[in-house]
């Protein structure tokens, strides 16, 4: 039973967070708590307008769905920016009471991903001392500690890729960290690709580009998380590649993250790819078993709390390939062990993680191959099967066919039939080129292995 508001809305918050990525959570949800609760309905205050207005369009829903899972009662949910007059955002019955001024104070419980440095924005909880290092990241870790002891160098840009929740965002704000303690009088500046697209489009708006990238090149270390979310933006493309010369002819650090290796961002111009593979570029793959428990018992130690080990085993050996899955499930445990007072046992885990633990991988077809792919390349579906020879389509088109041998075990005249009738030789020599490429390449095989967790992922 849900005893008071901070309880409840730190319960939301840890489904939200292993519900979108790292970046989008820090963005939207620092700040944010329940206001009141009352009468079924739930009012949350946010930190301004901007971010009412985002989270009204994106999560609102996701937010109710949540909320009434753990409060029956609840029937709607409204948000206000910090003692504003309430805002209707989501009803199904309004009252005068909808304009009427909050004044209720209620202190949020401490929530460590919320914690952000105005100068910086960077979280201070994100350091190299509660980052575990592995097999799977451990040339991503050696870079970004060298990088963060001797900026602007040897490795710049930086560009770290791997899929959702292993942990860049984590890599990154340690970086940035080491680096504002390391040299205090350099700025430091970490920006969500998505707040800096935005921010580029409320500057042409408000006529004000100028300022906004003076600002920028003010910094000395410039961080931008997930900028496979530049794709297709081509004012912001254009904006930040002078931003980003200026930054490297300079030797100010430049430090990127994207959950795919800069040759497979869709609608990327060729120059800027050019900057982005112009540097380091590191992969951060999935961590191994061993590994996975040393990052659930670092957490409880984080926490402060002493979950069984054969508890943390079952999360580890059962979600394998995201890190802030296991966090979210850590966090679901928790939770349960607060309010009844009591360590869950595994047949108890079980239960409760039972919507979050992946059922092992099941065999996939052609019509999942070909989504996940479309998906991953930012295309449609019958772009696959277009007769266009533009690069941009038929790199992966071939990767679909390379995936559909490997994995399918599909033969080349049937591979062939489904793509409106090719001929054997044409899936032939696809094939035989991404296997080239995966040879000469660690990075093309890389890129593979994100398709298939993303394509595997799916399957439950």
């Amino acid at each position: 039973m849900i005893k008071s508001n901070e309880e409840l809305w730190q319960s939301v918050l840890a489904q939200i967070q292993f519900s979108i990525s790292r970046a989008n959570f820090a963005t939207w949800f620092k700040n944010t708590k329940i206001s009141s609760r009352e009468k079924g309905e739930v009012v949350i205050s946010v930190e301004n307008s901007f971010s009412k207005e985002w989270i009204d369009n994106k999560y609102s829903s996701l937010i109710l769905k949540i909320i009434r899972e753990l409060d029956k009662d609840t029937k709607n949910v409204k948000f206000l920016v910090g003692q504003e007059k309430r805002v209707f955002i989501k009803t199904q019955t309004s009252s005068k009471k909808d304009v009427e001024e909050n004044k209720e104070d209620v202190n949020q419980l401490p929530f460590q991903e919320l914690s952000v440095n105005q100068k910086t924005n960077l979280n201070p909880h994100y350091n190299f001392d509660n980052f575990i290092v592995g097999k799977f990241n451990e040339m991503s870790h050696a870079v970004s500690w060298a990088i963060s002891e001797n900026p602007g160098t040897a490795y710049n840009p930086l560009f770290l890729y791997g899929d959702v929740g292993l942990g860049k965002t984590h890599l990154l704000q340690a970086t940035g960290n080491k680096i504002d303690t390391l040299f205090p009088e350099k700025k430091v500046r970490y920006i969500p690709c998505e707040r800096f697209v935005s921010g580029i489009v409320s500057a042409i708006r408000d006529h004000s580009i100028a300022e906004f990238k003076k600002n920028l090149r003010e910094s000395d270390v410039l961080i931008i998380d997930d900028v496979q979310f530049f794709a297709g933006k081509e004012k912001s493309q254009e904006e930040f590649f002078h931003i980003f010369n200026i930054f490297y002819q300079s030797q100010k650090q430049i430090i990127l993250s994207s959950d795919r290796p800069p040759k497979a961002i869709p609608a990327i111009e060729g120059r800027l790819m050019s900057r982005f593979e112009g540097g380091m570029i590191s992969d951060i793959g999935t961590p191994d078993l061993e590994t996975r428990l040393a990052i659930l018992k670092e957490k409880c130690v984080e926490k402060n709390v002493n979950l069984k080990t054969n508890v943390l085993e079952y999360i580890a050996t059962n979600i394998r390939s995201n890190i802030r899955e296991m966090e979210g499930a850590l966090n679901r445990l928790i939770f349960f062990e607060k309010f009844n007072n009591k360590s869950p046992d595994v047949e108890t885990a079980k239960k409760l993680l039972s919507n979050l633990i992946n059922i092992p991988r099941k065999r996939t077809d052609f019509k999942k191959i070909i989504k996940t792919i479309s998906e991953f390349y930012n295309l449609k579906e019958r772009d696959l099967f277009s007769k266009t020879r533009k690069k941009e389509i038929v790199r992966p088109r071939q990767v679909a066919m390379y995936i559909l041998r490997e994995d399918l075990n599909e033969s080349f005249p049937s591979i062939g039939r489904k793509f409106d009738g090719k001929d054997h030789t044409t899936i032939i020599y696809a094939y035989n080129k991404i296997v080239k490429e995966i040879k000469e390449n660690d990075n093309v095989l890389s890129e593979i292995n994100l398709i298939r967790q993303k394509l595997y992922s799916e399957l439950k």
